[in-house]
């Protein structure tokens, strides 16, 4: 029996509909972080891009648990000398948790060349419109949702 090892040119995208209505951050980060990097798909092959489109939309309804809204905190340098800057999560999902949701999946994929082509198939909106109609995405239900 041979291997199958997939090739880029016969990889089939599909577009998926992700609603992040009562999903918790990390839950919602792995799950699609699985889907772009092809890992939900038999034909996965780890040195080659299989993965699929991802739309996700009410990312101002994702959920943080515990304490994690008051004490999480976001760190990220601007460049210059002293440039370390801060800002607490429950800032972040109150004015761009579209960023948040990004930030999450982002560390999630690999630190690679191939890493970053699977991150610019994730597109993140902050309510249920979205600019992909077009690409008829089909709607998927993650697990972990929080009733």
């Amino acid at each position: 029996m041979k291997t199958y090892m997939a090739n880029p040119a016969t990889v089939e995208r599909k577009w998926y509909l992700v609603d992040a209505t009562n999903m918790p951050l990390g839950r919602l980060a792995s799950q699609v972080a699985d889907i772009l990097t092809g890992k939900n798909k038999t034909i996965y092959t780890p040195h080659v891009d299989t993965g699929d489109f991802v739309v996700v939309i009410n990312s101002d309804k994702v959920v943080l648990t515990g304490k994690k809204l008051e004490q999480k905190v976001h760190r990220y340098h601007t460049g210059y000398i002293g440039g370390l800057k801060e800002v607490g999560y429950d800032r972040m999902m109150a004015e761009k948790s579209d960023r948040a949701i990004e930030l999450a999946v982002k560390g999630m994929l690999p630190k690679t060349t191939l890493g970053r082509k699977q991150f610019t198939r994730l597109h993140v909106y902050k309510d249920a419109n979205h600019k992909q109609q077009a690409q008829n995405p089909e709607l998927i239900t993650l697990k972990g949702v929080i009733e």
